[in-house]
C-alpha cells in the first residue's frame, strides 16, 4: 500500500472513482473484486473485517469499529451492484469515472457507489482519528440489491441475524439531498418507502391462424387493460410519513405553494392538484398512491399464431398499511373483472419508522445550510433497509450531497450520463462521519 492508499478517506470523490471501475452490473453482479479492494483498505487501515456469502463470487462485506459503548451500535449499509447501461447512450464511458464539468461520471455515482463511497471515507477516517465513537459502528457492503437481494441483505438477516445484534439505526439510501419547491430548499430523509408487490395480469380471448383475424380477442383486451392504467390513477392514500412531509413542507411555504401543498393532503383534491403541478408531481404522485408500471409482455412466440392468452408482468408498488389483496382490489376496480391477476413477489416494508435519531441527522444538515428545512420522506422504490427492519433496525436514508437547482436527482438514476457532482461526495462523507460522532 503506498502512502496515497493510507490517506484515501481524505479524498472521497477519488475513492469513488476507484469503486465505480469495477463493473458490479447486476446480473451477474461479480462484486467480489470490489469487495476484496475495500478489504484491502480495511486491513491497511488495521481494521479486521469477515465476508459472508451465499455465492462465492458475491460476497457481502462486513467490519466493525469498537466505540465507549454508551449508545447502540450503528449500522453503514450499502449495495455494490449496479444496474445495467445497456441501450443507454452515454456522453463518457460509465466504467472509466471520468471527472468532468464538476462532476464524476459514471453507473453507481449515485446508486450507489457514490453512498458507499462516503460511508467508507467516514468509518476509514473515524479509525485514523481513532474518533471518540458513542457506540460500536458497523460498515457493511452488500451485494444484489438490484436484483431484490436475495444474495445480500435477506441472506444476511436470515442466515446472520446474530450480526446485528444491538443495532437500532442504520444509514443507508437515499436522502439528504436538496429538493427545491417555490424557491425553498428541503432536505428529505428517507424514513420509510413503499412495498414490493410484482403481479401478473393475464387475459383470455379467442386463438386462431394469424390470417383470420380476430376481433375483441386477448390481444385486443391487453390493449385495453394497457391504456386504462396508462389513463387511471389508483385510489388515493395518505399515510402518516408522508402527512408529517407535506405539512413541514407547507408551514415552510406562503401563499398558493403553501395551499397547493395542503390540498395535497385532501383526497377529494389530491390528484387535481398533481395534475397542477407539471413534472414536479412525479415524487408526490408515487407517494399518494399504489403504482404499477407494466413492463414484460407474454404472448405467442409464433408470428402466424393468434394466441387465445397473453399476460404482462406489472411492477406494482404498494404504500406503508397496503396488503396486495388491496392493490388487486383496486386494480380491479379500474380495469374489470375480465382480468386475472396473480402475485409474482411480495417484500413487505419496513414498520412504523422509529424518527428516534431523526432530529441528530437534520441538525446536521441545518448546520451546513441554516435556510433548509429537513423533512421525513417515504421513497417510491425499496431498498434493503425492507430486510433490516424485520431485525427491528430503523434504516434512515442519509446520503447528504450538494446539488445544483436544476439537478433532477430521481431522473439521473438507473439513467444514461448518472453522475454526482464532486464536492458531494466529501460533504456527504463528513456529514456522515458527524452522525456517527452524534450517535
Amino acid at each position: 500500500m503506498t502512502d496515497a492508499t493510507h490517506t484515501i478517506y481524505q479524498r472521497p470523490a477519488e475513492l469513488l472513482q476507484r469503486l465505480i471501475r469495477f463493473d458490479t452490473t447486476n446480473p451477474p453482479g461479480n462484486e467480489g473484486e470490489l469487495v476484496a479492494f475495500v478489504k484491502d483498505l480495511l486491513d491497511d487501515a488495521g481494521i479486521p473485517s469477515q465476508t459472508f456469502a451465499k455465492d462465492p463470487d458475491r460476497p457481502n462485506l462486513l467490519a466493525r469499529l469498537p466505540g465507549r459503548g454508551n449508545a447502540p451500535t450503528v449500522l453503514l449499509q450499502g449495495h455494490a451492484d449496479v444496474v445495467t447501461t445497456e441501450g443507454q447512450d452515454w456522453k463518457y464511458p460509465p466504467f472509466e469515472a471520468r471527472i468532468a464539468e464538476g462532476y464524476i461520471w459514471g453507473r453507481g455515482a449515485l446508486d450507489m457507489k457514490g453512498g458507499v463511497a462516503m460511508m467508507l471515507s467516514a468509518f476509514l477516517r473515524a479509525k485514523a482519528e481513532n474518533a471518540d465513537l458513542p457506540g460500536d459502528v458497523i460498515f457493511l457492503i452488500l451485494a444484489d440489491e438490484e436484483a431484490g437481494s436475495d444474495m445480500g441483505a435477506k441472506f444476511l438477516v436470515e442466515e446472520h441475524p446474530e450480526l446485528f445484534e444491538g443495532v437500532n439505526y442504520a444509514i443507508g439510501e437515499f436522502g439528504g439531498f436538496p429538493m427545491y419547491v417555490a424557491g425553498k430548499r428541503f432536505y428529505p430523509i428517507q424514513v420509510a418507502e413503499k412495498q414490493l408487490c410484482w403481479i401478473k395480469a393475464t387475459v383470455r380471448g379467442p386463438a386462431g391462424h394469424g390470417s383470420m383475424p380476430v376481433r375483441g380477442g386477448a390481444m385486443a383486451k391487453l390493449a385495453d387493460l394497457l391504456q386504462k392504467l396508462d389513463q387511471n390513477r389508483l385510489p388515493v392514500h395518505i399515510t402518516p410519513v408522508v402527512s408529517q412531509m407535506i405539512e413541514i413542507m407547507a408551514d415552510s411555504l406562503e401563499g398558493e405553494p403553501a395551499q397547493g401543498m395542503r390540498m395535497l393532503l385532501n383526497p377529494a383534491a389530491t390528484d387535481q392538484v398533481l395534475d397542477a403541478m407539471g413534472p414536479a408531481a412525479q415524487l408526490f404522485d408515487a407517494m399518494l398512491h399504489n403504482t404499477v408500471s407494466p413492463t414484460i409482455l407474454h404472448g405467442s412466440n409464433k408470428i402466424n399464431v393468434i394466441p387465445g392468452e397473453v399476460s404482462v408482468d406489472i411492477d406494482g408498488r404498494i404504500l406503508p398499511g397496503q396488503t396486495p389483496d388491496d392493490l388487486i382490489r383496486e386494480l380491479h376496480a379500474m380495469v374489470g373483472d375480465d382480468v386475472e391477476f396473480e402475485l409474482i413477489r411480495h417484500d413487505p416494508g419496513p414498520s412504523e419508522p422509529d424518527m428516534g435519531w431523526f432530529k441528530t441527522l437534520s441538525g446536521i444538515l441545518q448546520e451546513n445550510d441554516p435556510e433548509g428545512v429537513p423533512v421525513p420522506m417515504l421513497i417510491s422504490g425499496v431498498t434493503d433497509a425492507r430486510y433490516f427492519s424485520r431485525l427491528g433496525i430503523q434504516t434512515y436514508g442519509y446520503l447528504p450531497m450538494i446539488l445544483p437547482p436544476d439537478f433532477n436527482f430521481a431522473a439521473t438514476i438507473h439513467a444514461a450520463n448518472e453522475r454526482i457532482p464532486v464536492e458531494a461526495v466529501a460533504f456527504g462523507a463528513n456529514a456522515i462521519y458527524r452522525a456517527l460522532l452524534s450517535s
